[in-house]
């Protein structure tokens, strides 16, 4: 091959490869355009909801008078001489005795929406439950002072009202059951008092529950940043519709960590319109113990799916043995819809109203069968809590299963037994040295995982002591209960 002709396909090559780099960096920058308009139109996207959302976002403040002590302390109060001298070298300060002193004002802060034009406003019920005062402000500016409707304190939802002059910027109330992991959504509210943030993020979860934060759980989880201030503000989707209510944060330093937790709107909605009505929930309940049906429970009871919750014991005089529910029973639907947490069904019956005829479908020896109850009334006490079946008043303590994340947060992880969530003073727990946070791990020498395994022992102890083996922290150890029999 001659010198011409190899210089002709050397700069063949060479036209080749350059054509193909212009090909390759239009393509490139092609990309890089489109990602930017994707990311310009996002921009867009959350600009149009929170131009739409703002207005009906609102700044509360609460004030709340409490009762102090002034005590009178030792003379050398405040002096090189102070409580501190004392500890040091004496083992405590002198006595102190506490003296009447006027009342002072606290105050807080949280975040709330409009939810009607004549001024019905959703919050959390932690932000203005203890309240003496409520002030409300619009992005406006615009100040009013708000009244309390009604709380809710088990699933800590709040409704208030302002009375304005025109009609009120509102939101429009979604559906929550529809959202799904991934979804984008939008939290709006007023973080350390930083008035009508927004910040955006993604749907984690669904059906977070045995959380500890609220009596009844079914939070969604998001990693759209909730501070403290943000409590009772919308989480929104990408229409502008509310889906939630941000209301906590999973927190080891006391800030954003990734974690926050909102009320699905459809649950706030069942409590808002009965809050509307009478200014207090009324809850339904069937009158059985519930556990899920683990892999071992399913083998146990000779069942190849895991479907379903099981019964473990049913009250006596309740709706559900008056039914013919009974113990052993697989609960597998509840009016056609599939049941498999133990949470969810709770949830639902307590929402759902006295007197209402549901429909479970229950696996009994093998057999599926269906069953009519009437859901009968809940007990509350003066707060609108349901009266627990997990509480012990013998023994002056309540009692709650332990979930991983209760067991993260107590230090339980490894570990199987039953969490003490109170104890009244004077009672026999607490004579006995029984605290809040302590794992029963068994009674009479029987292991215990649920509230209602350690009543049902309790209930067949013959003797008047009852033997807790009690874990506090790292250690165990065994206690002796003295009963009233």
């Amino acid at each position: 091959m001659n010198i011409s002709k190899r210089l002709g396909l050397l700069f063949s090559a060479l036209f080749m490869g350059l054509c193909l780099s212009g090909i390759i960096f239009a393509g490139s920058v092609a990309a890089q355009d489109a990602g930017l308009e994707s990311l310009r139109e996002t921009g867009k996207a959350f600009r149009s909801v929170a131009k739409q959302v703002s207005p009906a976002v609102v700044y509360i403040q609460v004030e709340k008078a409490v009762e102090q002590q002034q005590m009178n302390s030792n003379p050398f109060g405040g002096t090189p001489f102070g409580d501190e001298f004392f500890r040091r070298f004496f083992g405590q300060p002198p006595q102190q005795t506490p003296q009447k002193a006027p009342k002072r004002n606290t105050t807080g802060q949280g975040s709330g929406f409009i939810i009607s034009a004549d001024g019905y406003i959703m919050t959390n019920n932690h932000v203005v439950g203890d309240a003496d005062k409520v002030t409300v402000q619009l992005l406006d500016g615009r100040e009013y002072d708000a009244k309390i409707i009604g709380t809710d304190p088990p699933t800590d939802v709040a409704l208030i009202k302002i009375e304005a002059d025109e009609k009120l910027p509102f939101l429009l109330l979604g559906n929550s059951d529809q959202l799904e992991v991934g979804d984008w959504v939008l939290a709006f509210g007023n973080p350390f008092g930083l008035s009508h943030t927004l910040t955006a993020g993604i749907v984690s979860a669904k059906g977070r529950s045995g959380i500890g934060l609220t009596d009844y759980e079914n939070f969604i989880q998001t990693d759209a940043a909730i501070n403290p201030g943000n409590s009772g503000g919308p989480l929104v989707n990408l229409d502008g519709e509310v889906v939630g209510m941000n209301t906590a944060i999973f927190s080891r330093s006391g800030g954003y960590m990734g974690i926050g937790f909102a009320i699905p709107i459809n649950m706030a909605k069942n409590i808002r319109q009965q809050l509307v009505d009478h200014g207090t929930v009324k809850r339904g309940r069937i009158g059985v113990y519930i556990q899920d049906l683990t892999k071992e429970l399913a083998e146990s009871f000779d069942i190849d799916q895991r479907e379903g919750i099981l019964v473990a014991q049913v009250m006596a005089d309740s709706p559900a043995e008056k039914a013919g529910i009974e113990q052993g029973d697989v609960i597998l639907k509840l009016n056609d819809k599939t049941v498999d947490k133990v949470a969810d069904f709770r949830n639902q019956i307590s929402l759902t109203q006295p007197g209402t005829d549901v429909t479970l479908l229950v696996l009994r020896d093998g057999k599926k069968k269906k069953i009519k109850v009437t859901i009968g009334a809940m007990e509350s006490d003066a707060q609108g809590r349901p009266v627990s079946n997990d509480e012990l008043p013998e023994l002056g303590m309540s009692l709650q299963k332990l979930s991983p994340e209760l067991a993260e947060q107590f230090g339980y992880e490894n570990v199987q037994g039953v969490l003490v969530t109170a104890v009244e003073p004077d009672s026999f727990a607490a004579k006995a040295g029984i605290s809040r946070g302590d794992l029963i791990e068994e009674v009479n020498r029987r292991e215990v995982s649920d509230p209602a395994e350690v009543k049902q022992l309790l209930k067949e102890s013959h003797k008047s002591t009852v033997l807790l083996l009690v874990r506090q922290g790292d250690a165990s150890r065994y206690l002796a209960l003295k009963l009233d029999k």
